[in-house]
């Protein structure tokens, strides 16, 4: 896996190793389970820990969660990776007709899940609250998911709290601004596009949060000077031609279709904005995972290697003939190795080369949950300066997990789970996410 957002920072975190559970513990964390209740992650700041220590040299850490001694087995513990006796083995998994879930598909189609005894029907939903609500009610057993999904849906932020794990990404970047033809004369910059009508795929989505990121740093309000409106992504193309919206933000292959068709022109890439940003993601609940241990292990492990698959260069043509039949994402061959490659027109009459156009990869670094949380303060979803980020990762992101895995796949993973994350318009220093939001409202005025 390489890094493509630049340095990495090395923070240390107090652990001990529990003499009951044998699983590691914060050594602050008290007798908190958030597995169940999350609720204690938010709360006054008030003598919090500061994330101030740092490592020098190469970092062994490893992941820290947050749970009662009583579950067993973890589901992070790299102990019981080795084949063991599925519970489980005929599976549903929701997915949504995006490139985003590409090790998703890729793993069915090469025979990934056969291969670590499973068998898995995809479930093909139209909607982000198509899944959601799936998911809450336990109708399948695992699902494709938004990466800010599961930290919302485990707070209870749209709905009742429901524990759900982020077990690994499934895609970085991989999404764009399209504006409308009409107004590519007008669009320049974030400034531009105040007044507009702006499709996004889900309010608890990096689409949402990265959207707000770039308008703010135009000045343009994202609640006050633009009308948000949510869109299941299929729909989106035919309603910017026929202009029910003036842009959207989604992922692909509507970007290029929308070129494709001639109804839009694509502004940003949103690795412009974050270079190696995550997206997607692979999840269940914890009442799953807790019911079905050596099964979600052994679900994980063959949709890591379906993304490994995907990574490769050399792969992505194929990557892009296989996405294209029917049962996947039903879309010409040519539109998605125009995304997969990323050499593409963008409806301006260039012609762009950005081989990390959407790239795959698994692991799921901490700092990108706490860049959510600080962006669900920075807008009103949480209460700013009331969150404690650390928490909220360590419990949600099965960060260790996805380390064993990449391992066991001869690859090799970082040690590490935090680092710095580059964006367009600042640095985001996951030692101090409590300080991130106030700097942006600071700065922007929201």
């Amino acid at each position: 896996m390489n890094r493509p957002n630049g340095s990495i920072l090395p923070i240390s975190k107090t652990s001990k190793i529990c003499p009951n559970c044998g699983r590691s513990h914060l050594s602050n964390s008290g007798n908190i389970n958030l597995s169940t209740d999350l609720s204690a992650a938010v709360r006054s700041a008030s003598g919090r820990v500061k994330r101030r220590q740092f490592l020098t040299g190469a970092a062994a850490s490893t992941a820290v969660i947050l749970s009662n001694c009583s579950r067993s087995p973890d589901p992070e513990s790299g102990e019981n990776l080795s084949p063991k006796r599925l519970e489980k083995t005929r599976l549903k998994i929701a997915f949504l007709p995006i490139t985003c879930a590409t090790p998703i598909l890729m793993s069915q189609s090469l025979g990934l899940y056969k291969k670590y005894g499973l068998d898995v029907e995809l479930v093909r939903m139209n909607s982000w609250n198509q899944v959601q609500e799936s998911a809450i009610a336990g109708n399948l057993d695992a699902y494709h998911m938004l990466s800010p999904m599961p930290i919302a849906i485990s707070l209870g932020l749209q709905s009742r709290p429901f524990p759900i794990k982020l077990a690994c990404i499934e895609n970085i970047n991989g999404n764009a601004i399209t504006v409308a033809n009409k107004h590519r004369d007008k669009v320049k910059g974030p400034e531009d596009f105040k007044g507009f009508r702006i499709a996004i795929p889900f309010i608890y989505s990096m689409h949402n949060l990265l959207l707000r990121y770039y308008l703010a740093a135009g000045k343009v309000h994202p609640d006050r000077d633009v009308e948000l409106v949510i869109l299941p992504p299929p729909d989106m193309v035919n309603k910017l031609g026929t202009g029910e919206i003036d842009a959207m933000i989604v992922a692909e292959p509507f970007n290029q279709l929308a070129v494709a068709r001639g109804v839009g022109f694509i502004h940003l890439l949103t690795r412009e904005l974050w270079p190696g940003h995550p997206c997607c993601s692979f999840t269940a609940s914890q009442d799953w995972i807790d019911r079905n241990p050596n099964t979600f292990r052994a679900l994980n492990q063959a949709i890591i290697e379906g993304s490994s698959y995907a990574r490769l260069a050399q792969n992505r043509g194929e990557v892009a003939r296989r996405l294209s039949a029917s049962e996947y994402l039903n879309v010409r061959d040519d539109i998605l190795r125009d995304v997969m490659t990323g050499q593409f027109v963008d409806g301006t009459g260039q012609t762009r080369d950005v081989p990390d156009r959407i790239d795959f990869d698994p692991y799921p670094w901490k700092s990108f949950s706490y860049w959510m949380t600080s962006q669900f303060e920075r807008w009103g979803y949480l209460p700013l300066g009331q969150t404690d980020h650390e928490a909220i990762a360590d419990d949600i992101f099965l960060t260790g997990l996805a380390r064993q895995m990449a391992k066991q796949l001869g690859r090799q993973p970082p040690t590490i789970t935090l680092r710095y994350e580059n964006l367009k318009f600042d640095r985001f220093d996951p030692s101090e996410p409590e300080n991130y939001a106030p700097q942006q409202i600071k700065k922007y005025g929201f």
